[in-house]
């Protein structure tokens, strides 16, 4: 067997929503029935865990059930130990999320090469394209890949070769593009036309992700999300929005989703 489905969100750059969005898009699967597990590979920051705590914590004391997912922090010291707590965590789990830190990792470049699906977020700025590419000051061309960008291509040819032999999937790549109703629209089509060229030559697809921050950043206490329709109370129009952008952002991953099943409602648990 495959085994469950490898997401992982990762860029080496912080602040550019990747923890937020990882978190959504796993409670978005536990309410479409899968069973999803999910590691921070952060021990520091450990954001996505203090969210799906802080989650398990409202359930808790409102005595309610949400779909949710389990949850670790993962604090070992090497690669093989990381896979073996891995495959322990999320067994009989339909996906495996990974929140990897908004640094240079070892772990976190571990997971993004063996990703079914690697999540990439960025801000709509050149600063965060910086990441995966590097463009000429004058025209914006992309004048070359950024060691990032070089690391997941060799990843994808790697796993291209070895898809058919192994049985294992192909790795699907989606930069996701956060907050971009903040950006000046030239810039936009700057920004758009960079990525658009880049995307051809590594592989990449782009999609939508979630350009409203200050609802996330407000329901990140309780642990609730936006999909948690019945706990928010009454939303107003820019909520509304927000929570069609994270519906369109879960779709748009095209994650191989299981057959049908009732969400499960048990309470979610946490392991240090």
């Amino acid at each position: 067997m495959p085994g469950p489905h490898r997401i992982v969100f990762a860029n080496e750059k912080g602040g550019t929503g990747k923890s937020t969005t990882a978190v959504h898009v796993a409670i978005g699967l536990a309410y479409q029935g899968a069973k999803v597990a999910a590691i921070d590979l952060d021990a520091r920051q450990r954001t996505l865990h203090r969210y799906l705590e802080n989650r398990a914590e409202t359930e808790r004391r409102r005595a309610i059930r949400l779909p949710g997912a389990q949850f670790a922090v993962f604090r070992g010291e090497t690669i093989e130990a990381l896979d073996q707590f891995s495959d322990e965590f999320a067994q009989d789990c339909d996906f495996l999320i990974y929140d990897t830190p908004g640094r240079d990792d070892a772990f976190a470049r571990h997971v993004a090469t063996r990703a079914d699906t690697l999540v990439t977020p960025l801000n709509d700025s050149f600063v965060d394209f910086d990441l995966i590419g590097q463009v000429d000051a004058e025209t914006f061309k992309v004048r070359k890949l950024s060691f990032y960008a070089e690391l997941i291509w060799e990843a994808r040819k790697q796993r291209a070769m070895s898809t058919i032999r192994e049985g294992r999937r192909q790795m699907d790549w989606v930069v996701v593009r956060n907050r971009s109703g903040h950006v000046e629209m030239r810039n936009m089509r700057r920004l758009d036309q960079a990525l658009t060229e880049l995307s051809k030559r590594v592989g990449f697809r782009i999609a939508q992700g979630l350009s409203e921050r200050v609802i996330y950043r407000e329901l990140f206490p309780s642990g609730l999300t936006l999909l948690d329709k019945g706990q928010l109370g009454e939303l107003g129009t820019s909520h509304l929005v927000a929570r069609q952008e994270l519906r369109e952002l879960v779709a748009g991953l095209n994650l191989p989703m299981p057959g049908a099943r009732e969400p499960e409602l048990a309470l979610a648990g946490g392991r240090a």
